[in-house]
């Protein structure tokens, strides 16, 4: 098929890679004049995967938005979850008609608390039965360096989420379906803020017992949040929901991991920052996660707990007493 990935990052470069692997034509497009010239001219991304020395060569590039679009059959958003609504304004109109839109975006949208499916559906004025979700245990190093690994894609459509699987399927990537958007969405964002206050009580210098603490806490927070949401809880026992979390809560290729890790190390939200090269997915996804969860009245205490840090600089040990909590309660 004829592939576009909107979005040259280390995820969309990386994931462009799986679709060429699988037999696709794929179409690069990216805003930075250097990384087009890059992928079409050499076939590497020296910006963003420059360990990565050839891309395979059915891979191209170009910074045109409609010729980058134009007779794609899928196209797929890899756009920083937060610039999604603006950068998606200009490609309005110019994607095909039949294309399937597929999102590998994890986060809530700031202000608008809206998931990336209801962004991207919104920015494109697109029929939800041709929208499609990618979400699962996939940092973007590994999956580059061919490592195996596996995801799951959801739609509505059960045909269109095979159709997307097919396309990324190869020896070493495997996709599985679901139309639980909704739970594929709700599992890719709100796990970045479990990730987030793993990383910190890692810098800190607390061990497995914590972390594991954490991060199952953590896990029963989300679930609750996303059955309230509309999410089939067994997406949250899944791929998309303990298989992302374990991947993303124990690794420093982990951009939310290592944001919080610096955290933990005594490092304000700046000064992590600029030592992480831009602020994590969780960060601005964590206060979005407590307003979702006051708004379907859920409790959100760990995510409570590190928009403290985030917003007031409480320190882990702070963190980890508000997320205990005084009362006993059923698990």
């Amino acid at each position: 098929m004829k592939i576009t990935v909107l979005g040259a990052g280390a995820w969309g470069t990386a994931f462009g890679q799986v679709l060429a692997d699988a037999g696709n034509d794929v179409t690069m497009w990216a805003m930075e004049p250097e990384i087009v010239a890059g992928i079409r001219d050499n076939h590497r991304n020296h910006v963003r995967l420059p360990f990565i020395e050839h891309l395979p060569d059915n891979m191209t590039a170009t910074g045109d938005r409609a010729a980058s679009v134009k007779d794609a059959e899928i196209v797929v958003v890899a756009i920083a979850a937060q610039f999604a609504r603006v950068a998606l304004a200009e490609f309005k109109g110019l994607i095909p008609d039949s294309a399937i839109v597929v999102s590998l975006m994890k986060g809530i949208e700031r202000n608008t608390n809206k998931r990336m499916d209801e962004v991207v559906r919104e920015s494109l004025d697109l029929p939800s039965d041709r929208f499609a979700a990618i979400s699962g245990p996939n940092l973007s190093k590994e999956i580059a360096l061919r490592q195996p690994a596996a995801t799951v894609v959801g739609c509505e459509n059960l045909d269109n989420a095979t159709k997307v699987a097919k396309a990324c399927t190869t020896d070493y990537f495997k996709a599985f379906v679901t139309t639980d958007v909704i739970g594929l969405e709700m599992c890719g964002s709100l796990k970045n803020v479990v990730a987030l206050a793993v990383g910190m009580a890692r810098g800190a210098g607390y061990g497995e017992n914590t972390a594991a603490m954490i991060e199952t806490r953590g896990l029963a927070e989300l679930t609750a949040l996303g059955k309230a949401a509309g999410a089939d809880p067994k997406t949250f026992a899944g791929l998309a929901g303990v298989g992302d979390l374990i991947a993303t809560c124990g690794s420093p290729l982990s951009r939310n991991y290592t944001f919080g890790a610096n955290l933990g190390k005594g490092l304000s939200k700046e000064e992590a920052t600029k030592v992480s090269n831009g602020v994590a997915e969780g960060v601005p996804t964590t206060d979005a996660v407590v307003a979702l969860g006051d708004e379907l009245g859920v409790p959100t205490p760990l995510a409570y707990a590190m928009s403290r840090v985030l917003d007031e600089g409480i320190s882990c040990a702070e963190m980890l007493s508000l997320l205990f909590g005084r009362e006993i309660t059923a698990e």
